[in-house]
């Protein structure tokens, strides 16, 4: 399967990664829950608990544009993880907005 993931962080800041394949579900899960806490990420949610739409957009915030147009390494493999998460070819996440869009 060809993935695209899209960040961005508003008008001309958009980072594209397109690849084919990628990681298992389970080492997704466990790359975001480690870039959540090694990040500090801090999501209130009414139920306490934390989607992975959450951790997403959390770990994309807290990570920073700079970490992105930087560390591309990094950035690919937040890519990955993504698409493996949601499982879907076509993911936009949009941080300036906290919003996840297919």
């Amino acid at each position: 399967m060809q993935h695209h993931v899209i960040v961005t962080f508003g008008k001309d800041k958009e980072f594209e990664y397109k690849f084919a394949g990628g990681v298992a579900q389970d080492d997704a899960r466990k790359w975001f829950s480690h870039e959540f806490e090694v990040l500090e990420c801090d999501v209130a949610t009414p139920t306490g608990k934390i989607l992975a739409v959450d951790r997403i957009l959390s770990v994309a915030k807290y990570a920073g544009e700079n970490r992105f147009r930087e560390q591309s390494a990094w950035a690919d493999q937040f890519a990955r993880n993504t698409a493996a998460l949601l499982g879907r070819d076509l993911i936009r996440v949009d941080v300036e907005q906290y919003s996840i869009g297919y």
